[in-house]
């Protein structure tokens, strides 16, 4: 009997573009792609903290470069792209919030997240979906989405609107991508702790709040999401789109 082989997760002689890379998951990332095989071109707003990553990267042996890239200005997104090639995979990890109760929503707020969030991750899939199918190769683009595109939260309505919205387009595009063998996911982290998740964990009420819903007894940090981007990245889910893939400690198991 010969047994089935398991599709390899390594990605050498892949590309792949990783957007809000300077630091937290984004980071987390890209650090996974490459060290599994990947040749990275890491985005975000900060050219220091990209160089940085790429300086770190390249003295680790991983092949790593940066472009400086404003996913809310898609005029800037399509410049920055020009001369980088076609990538195999995008992870669309760049995002922000601007909690505040749903009563006091500023329209300026309001806008902002849903520039980078919804509007950016959106028209950056389709650039990079558009270059997958032109040069037939396919290929896979993973959204950073979060748990709370799939439940409320508090203070949250504009950040689980923004991600609902990221989940919806996901679904709808692998419909449409499906027969150029282009795969698009989302990855719904819980609460993760970085730099900018820090005040949250600050507030008592809100850490009580956490801790409560997540089944596991402990917040995620950015290593528990980097494997599960190089599996979506990976040949082992090639027959995986369309879906979310919730790394939340159980937080919507209820």
């Amino acid at each position: 009997m010969e047994l089935p082989k398991t599709p390899a997760f390594r990605l050498d002689g892949k590309r792949a573009l990783i957007t809000g890379a300077s630091s937290g998951i984004g980071l987390g990332c890209a650090a996974a792609l490459a060290e599994y095989g990947a040749e990275i071109v890491v985005a975000a707003r900060s050219k220091d903290k990209l160089d940085g990553f790429v300086e770190a990267a390249l003295s680790k042996g991983f092949s790593a470069s940066a472009a400086v890239m404003d996913v809310a200005d898609i005029d800037q997104m399509q410049q920055a792209l020009d001369g980088l090639g076609t990538f195999d995979i995008l992870v669309n990890s760049a995002g922000i919030a601007k909690h505040s109760p749903a009563l006091d929503t500023e329209l300026a707020n309001f806008d902002a997240v849903m520039g980078v969030n919804l509007r950016g991750a959106y028209f950056l899939s389709q650039t990079i979906a558009r270059q997958m199918i032109a040069a037939g190769t396919g290929g896979s683009i993973i959204n950073i989405s979060s748990q709370m595109a799939h439940v409320g939260g508090i203070e949250r309505s504009v950040y689980c609107a923004s991600k609902f919205g990221v989940e919806g387009f996901t679904k709808a595009m692998a419909i449409e991508w499906g027969q150029f063998g282009v795969r698009i996911n989302t990855v719904c982290p819980t609460f993760v702790r970085t730099a900018l998740t820090q005040s949250t964990f600050d507030d008592a009420e809100k850490r009580a709040w956490i801790m409560n819903k997540i089944k596991l007894g402990r917040v995620a940090e950015v290593e528990d999401i980097m494997g599960s981007v190089v599996f979506l990245a990976s040949d082992a889910a090639a027959m995986i789109t369309g879906t979310s893939l919730l790394v939340d400690g159980g937080w919507t198991a209820e």
